[in-house]
């Protein structure tokens, strides 16, 4: 199961939701009979439209604001194997090596930017964030288990983790 958002509120008085996400997929899953996950319950998505910074969805046999009251505040689930199109995901980048012309290490996570995700690359103990666009990853190999970069002057620098920073207060 994946996370794509969260049900901040209602909206009217006919059963619709409010629901934040930054999912980058959207296309894929905020559609008609799309099948969500809030707490142990499936939600199919009956209709589905943009207001501002929200995803505004209705859902099958919800009509009612009562019925939808509950789900406030909860998180939603997607089941990975219903998006039937082949797409890499941001959990999918965690555990891959990444390489250029050498080994740079491997992704221990993701940090989120309004801009771009970021890679955080581990090299025993040197990180390195490389901008996940197309500038920088050349190619994702999640099979093999594999990122190829375009390794830019100033991309990887291996000394700036080893410094120690120390903080006096005067």
């Amino acid at each position: 199961m994946i996370c794509i958002g969260k049900i901040v509120n209602t909206h009217g008085l006919k059963g619709e939701v409010k629901i934040i996400s930054d999912f980058k997929y959207k296309n894929l899953v905020f559609k008609k009979n799309f099948v969500f996950h809030v707490d142990n319950e499936k939600l199919i998505v009956k209709s589905y439209r943009k207001h501002k910074m929200f995803d505004m969805v209705t859902f099958d046999l919800i009509d009612d604001i009562n019925n939808v009251l509950k789900y406030k505040g909860k998180d939603i689930y997607i089941n990975r194997e219903d998006i039937k199109e082949k797409i890499i995901l941001n959990e999918d980048y965690i555990g891959l090596e990444v390489y250029s012309d050498r080994y740079i290490g491997i992704v221990k996570e993701i940090m989120k930017n309004p801009a771009h995700d970021i890679l955080v690359v581990n090299n025993n103990g040197k990180i390195n964030l490389i901008p996940n666009i197309e500038e920088f990853v050349k190619s994702v190999d999640v099979d093999n288990k594999k990122i190829i970069i375009n390794e830019i002057e100033g991309l990887i620098d291996e000394d700036w983790c080893s410094y120690t920073f120390s903080w006096h207060v005067w």
